[in-house]
């Protein structure tokens, strides 16, 4: 399954969500530095440093995160660090990433994104550009507000950095990037969502 999956769609994933999945061991120690500090300045904790792995084992035995205390949170933070330095060791994150991709919510009732090709651009998941693929990757971290129908400004905007982050970590050229700003995607989308209902 994974290799129906077009590059850009795990390209996007990786750049927003884990630019270091390729490497690191299921943990991104720089990040969880970088939230820590972070917090520290700001006084809000709530800066994720999830990898892809972490994400995966949330969303799959912990409910997806839903605790209320912060020492609920932060055991919760620890048992997903452990479990996902035990899976990377015996998965392979090919198979890790495809999990992740077929269970992640994209709003408007559809998990995964084979779904979510389906609901917001009428096609195979394999079929996707990569303007298409920006959009969905862009629903993941709020599925409600980054909606592509009722959150299409908010996923426009992160579409933006999605590009430029894909960009910027030698995935696209700029002209592959400029080429996706210009496509009118969500005119797609809308056309797609009035013959659903």
């Amino acid at each position: 399954y994974y290799d129906s999956i077009p590059e850009d769609l795990v390209n996007a994933f990786v750049a927003i969500e884990d630019r270091r999945f390729w490497e690191h061991n299921g943990i991104d120690v720089q990040g969880i530095a970088r939230a820590f500090i972070k917090g520290l300045k700001s006084g809000d904790f709530d800066e994720g440093a999830s990898t892809l792995t972490q994400q995966l084992i949330k969303n799959n035995m912990f409910n997806g995160g839903m605790e209320t205390s912060f020492g609920a949170k932060l055991e919760r933070k620890l048992q997903e660090q452990y479990l996902a330095l035990q899976l990377t060791k015996s998965m392979d994150r090919k198979l890790i990433l495809t999990n992740y991709l077929n269970t992640i919510n994209l709003g408007n009732n559809t998990l995964g994104v084979k779904a979510a090709a389906l609901r917001y651009f009428d096609k195979d998941v394999s079929d996707l550009t990569l303007s298409e693929a920006t959009v969905i990757a862009g629903i993941t971290q709020n599925p409600s507000r980054l909606n592509p129908i009722s959150g299409q400004e908010a996923n426009a905007e992160k579409r933006k950095v999605i590009l430029q982050y894909m960009f910027e970590q030698g995935y696209i050229s700029k002209d592959q990037q400029e080429e996706a700003l210009a496509d009118d995607v969500y005119d797609r989308i809308q056309m797609v969502d009035n013959v659903s209902k």
